[in-house]
């Protein structure tokens, strides 16, 4: 057995996965065979692993300056995958840069190169220009949801990127989308196209909720106590329909996330921590949650507007029914509304009357300590069972960041719990402990 086989299955084992899917493997030996490749797979299928794995195996570990340069359309997308390749502790540093944080702190964490960095195109080509770190030795680029930053406005930078980086001779591009034109800047001669787009759409159903009043608040209430207690997303296409909406959840006592393009990076990060951990059941977003964000298995999203485009259609419902699972995505409909022609013909689905759903049995707690403090997961685990007298049942996931952490627990335990974790030692550094 080969080191490079032996290491992967190490990896596959500190993420949980059992074995890689036929997209990933056939993905992996493209990676490793080509210079050019172009990825299709829809959102969930687990396209992070299936490029950094084999980006992973060709790093050299005596080179001291960044290797691979990953570019990504949002900030979430870029602290995923810098968190995702953490998790497969390859002993490889990454980082991860964009808008909305210091440059001062990229230049500090740049300080010391990382073999891997990942992040937004204006941010990166930012760096580039002010020469922040050699880029002689970067030789491959990712251009992760490329057809996103095309969208949204980078095309410009992205261009600039590919003009900085004249060695990077081996080049993937991924996308959830079919027949996005790759402008000529990338470059690319006779790239091998990995296609999986058709793959695992099967188990999506989509289904019309008729409201009888053009005000759809109601019929929404109604919707999430006919589902229940599971984990979904309602997508709506204004912020401000967002804070409607929710505001009307508070007033009846329905928790839940709000994920948009104009809140202050910190809530994003902490709205999407709170879903993953199932103190929240439910996210009010806007297209933004579409993909490149890491969020739990859901059973069903909620189109409280329908997109403009077919695209974005498609892109929200790949949330749901991912890996093969079930999911529904429902259309909330003006009985007096005519549907676009993309959503086709959709079966109703009649709403039984239910209870609305209980609230979560978990929160989320703030730790001001993180990996910089040489604090680990095992290190948070131990304080709460030890000092906290929290059994296994009663601690929920740890999220390590680099200055700080963020754990789930039952809510029935905290009153006892905070005096007795809060403001003590946690390795050198005193933590403060504290309900978000």
């Amino acid at each position: 057995m080969s080191t490079s086989i032996k290491n992967q299955t190490a990896i596959l084992s500190k993420l949980g996965i059992p074995a890689l899917n036929p997209m990933q493997e056939e993905a992996q030996l493209a990676i490793t065979s080509c210079n050019e490749v172009i990825l299709l797979s829809p959102t969930g299928t687990g396209k992070t692993l299936a490029f950094l794995l084999p980006l992973i195996t060709a790093l050299d570990k005596n080179c001291e300056e960044i290797q691979t340069v990953i570019i990504v359309p949002s900030r979430e997308l870029a602290i995923q995958i810098e968190h995702v390749m953490r998790e497969m502790g390859t002993g490889f540093k990454v980082n991860a840069v964009y808008g909305g944080r210091s440059g001062s702190k990229d230049r500090i964490e740049l300080k010391h190169r990382p073999a891997v960095l990942v992040g937004t195109p204006g941010r990166i080509a930012d760096h580039l220009r002010r020469e922040t770190f050699y880029a002689g030795d970067i030789k491959t680029l990712v251009l992760d949801e490329f057809d996103k930053s095309l969208e949204i406005g980078f095309e410009g930078e992205m261009s600039e990127i590919l003009e900085l980086l004249p060695k990077a001779h081996k080049k993937i591009l991924t996308s959830a989308t079919h027949g996005v034109e790759i402008p000529e800047f990338v470059g690319l001669k006779k790239p091998l196209v990995i296609d999986y787009l058709e793959e695992g759409s099967t188990r999506l159903k989509i289904k019309s909720v008729i409201s009888p009043t053009k005000d759809k608040l109601e019929t929404l209430l109604n919707l999430i106590a006919h589902i229940g207690n599971q984990n979904g997303i309602i997508f709506c296409n204004f912020k401000d329909s967002i804070q409607r909406i929710s505001d009307y959840l508070s007033e009846n006592d329905i928790a839940h996330g709000i994920f948009y393009g104009g809140l202050e990076q910190t809530e994003r990060e902490r709205a999407l921590i709170k879903f993953r951990n199932g103190t929240h059941q439910l996210l009010l977003a806007t297209d933004l949650a579409a993909r490149g964000i890491d969020v739990p298995e859901l059973t069903f999203i909620i189109h409280y507007h329908l997109p403009v485009k077919n695209e974005e259609f498609t892109h929200r419902n790949g949330r749901t029914a991912r890996m093969n699972s079930d999911g529904t995505a429902y259309v909330i409909q003006y009985e007096k509304e005519s549907l676009p022609d993309f959503t086709g013909d959709l079966p109703i689905e009649k709403l039984s009357p239910s209870a609305l759903p209980k609230p979560s049995d978990w929160s989320t707690l703030f730790i001001s300590g993180g990996r910089k403090d040489k604090i680990s997961k095992g290190d948070i685990a131990g304080l709460f069972f030890k000092l906290g007298n929290l059994t296994k049942e009663e601690l929920g996931t740890i999220e390590l960041k680099n200055d700080c952490a963020f754990v789930a627990v039952k809510t029935a335990t905290i009153e006892d719990l905070l005096p007795t974790v809060n403001n003590v030692r946690l390795k050198k550094k005193k933590v403060r402990v504290s309900v978000i």
